[in-house]
């Protein structure tokens, strides 16, 4: 009995928070924290997915450029090669994806939009709830 990114969705919300690729990395930090998230999308005016920001790509940015980096421009640290998924995706999609690409954050993209963003725990979260029903439904069919 799989889920789909469409029922987590539905239940977790739609809102997502994004930033623009022209803010400093400082302003981005501020973002995460207030929010306390990992990643933000970077969009444009009409919501199209351009890249994501992680604190994996603060981390690298403030290696290579110390506190110089607070100073730089989102565009300029995100990941751009954004990895999506749509609201048809499976748990066991979203798995693969995650564990393949080892990150923690899928954008939901639909038409070219941003409607949603799925985290592992939302995936973990989701998977436990498909193990306890199927639990259920042996426990049932035992019972007769």
């Amino acid at each position: 009995m799989a889920i789909f990114v469409k029922e987590l969705l539905d239940l977790k919300g739609r809102d997502v928070v994004t930033v623009r690729p022209d803010l400093s990395l400082g302003d981005a930090a501020i973002t995460l924290h207030e929010h306390r998230i990992g990643a933000v999308v970077v969009t444009d005016d009409a919501g199209a997915i351009l890249g994501i920001f992680t604190e994996r790509d603060m981390v690298k940015a403030i290696a290579a450029n110390a506190s110089a980096a607070l100073q730089t421009k989102v565009s300029d640290a995100m990941t751009k090669n954004v990895t999506r998924c749509h609201e048809g995706s499976s748990t066991d999609d979203l798995m693969e994806l995650m564990t393949g690409g080892r990150f923690r954050h899928l954008p939901v993209e639909a038409d070219g939009r941003l409607v949603g963003i799925i985290s592992i725990g939302d995936v973990v979260k989701a998977r436990i709830s498909e193990v306890e029903a199927e639990a259920e439904h042996i426990k049932a069919y035992i019972a007769g």
